[in-house]
């Protein structure tokens, strides 16, 4: 990495110690990744955000005081365009929907290995959505009791099947670029679909447009 080469500047929020320490140990081995602090809950974590402005917050969910849930809502409030990784042991739905509603880009289980964790900073820094495996399957789950029948997704009008098709990617947490290698065309023509998909859905980011995806039966049933 060269010196005028941009760092993501990574802010560590934990009530164990010695999570945060084995994070920061773990990630500071990694020359494209600063970690700029550490928070114990999550009071203090909407206050170093609001003052050390970082890239990609990591944010545990269940803390003493103001939890991960309420931190990730006033963390995005503040507008500083950081994004939030939930890094939790729980997968339950009154814990998933609500930090994706507060505005959290990707979900992770702490059992996540470590090469996988570093990828999905990088990923949820580059505005892509990264969820873990158990995540997906626990979405899915809540789509098939929320449709009528396996494949009884309908397109919502003014929905081409092009665009249906960047949905399913979408929700796999491809990348504009695996994308367009699947679809057979150029990245640009990606951003144009996610852009008028987004619109026309009246969602503001990916993540949105993912979780819509799977709740809604727009997924692949393969992810």
């Amino acid at each position: 990495m060269t010196e005028t080469a941009k760092r993501i500047r990574v802010l560590i929020v934990d009530d164990h110690q010695v999570v945060r320490q084995g994070l920061r140990t773990f990630l500071d081995l990694h020359e494209d990744i600063q970690v700029v602090g550490e928070a114990g809950d999550g009071e203090s974590a909407v206050e170093m955000a609001r003052q050390l402005a970082p890239d990609v917050v990591l944010m545990d969910l269940v803390m003493p005081g103001v939890g991960g849930i309420a931190a990730t809502a006033r963390i995005k409030a503040l507008g500083s365009g950081a994004k939030v990784i939930a890094l939790t042991s729980f997968t339950d739905d009154d814990k998933i929907f609500p930090v994706i509603q507060a505005g959290a880009s990707s979900y992770l289980l702490k059992d996540v290995s470590p090469d996988m964790l570093v990828e999905a900073i990088r990923a949820t820094w580059r505005g892509e959505v990264r969820l873990h495996p158990e995540i997906q399957h626990r979405l899915m789950e809540h789509a098939a009791r929320s449709t009528e029948a396996p494949g009884s997704a309908v397109l919502p009008s003014g929905l081409t099947r092009r665009e249906a098709e960047v949905i399913r990617l979408v929700a796999r947490g491809q990348s504009n670029r695996e994308i367009a290698g699947v679809l057979s065309i150029s990245e640009k023509t990606v951003k144009t679909h996610i852009s008028n998909i987004l619109g026309k859905l009246g969602l503001e980011d990916r993540t949105q447009l993912a979780i819509y995806a799977l709740k809604n039966g727009l997924a692949d049933p393969g992810i």
